[in-house]
């Protein structure tokens, strides 16, 4: 009897399935998660992510929230959300053209999705994980005001946010990247 509910605890991280999604899948309200296999140059900078494929059955204007970014170059990337998708999901659904933007893909283990609110916006958002407090501790950047877009959920009250991403980010990749070029 006991080795049956174990079981059944440990079936979505036999799964593939990990902590930290589970705890994502669980603050943002999704059901389901649908991805498609990486499109080679799909100029999105370092990301492998393609674009995450909308559920069945949901609406698709109705619970829609316009998003700006303001890029680190100062250039303003308006994109349209999805209510209860992260700012991590609109910038990969969105194919918006932040470097470096989502390494870890929403599982809590970088810092590429540093985002800055403005300080009202920013107090109406949830409570911040300590997972969430200690990624943004390796976040270049950090403000009081900085939360992880992957954390940040889209609400209805949100429409017209406007979240900045800073101008410098912690990842490994492009250290990576640099070392092969300069191999060859």
């Amino acid at each position: 009897m006991i080795a049956q509910g174990i079981s059944g605890l440990m079936r979505p991280l036999l799964g593939g399935l990990n902590v930290s999604k589970i705890r994502f899948i669980y603050l943002c309200g999704v059901t389901e998660q649908h991805h498609t296999p990486a499109k080679q140059g799909s100029g999105r900078g370092f990301s492998s992510t393609h674009k995450l494929q909308d559920v069945p059955g949901e609406s698709r204007s109705a619970d829609q929230v316009t998003v700006n970014f303001i890029n680190r170059d100062g250039e303003r990337l308006t994109a349209t959300a999805k209510e209860g998708e992260s700012l991590l999901e609109v910038v990969v659904n969105q194919n918006l053209a932040i470097d470096g933007f989502g390494a870890c893909e929403g599982t809590l283990a970088c810092s590429t999705c540093h985002l800055i609110f403005e300080k009202d916006t920013f107090q109406k958002l949830g409570t911040i994980s300590d997972e969430e407090l200690d990624m943004l501790d390796l976040a270049y950047g950090l403000t009081e005001t900085s939360r992880l877009g992957c954390q940040v959920c889209v609400k209805k009250s949100m429409d017209g946010l406007t979240v900045r991403v800073p101008m410098d980010v912690s990842d490994i990749r492009r250290q990576l990247e640099v070392g092969k070029q300069s191999k060859q």
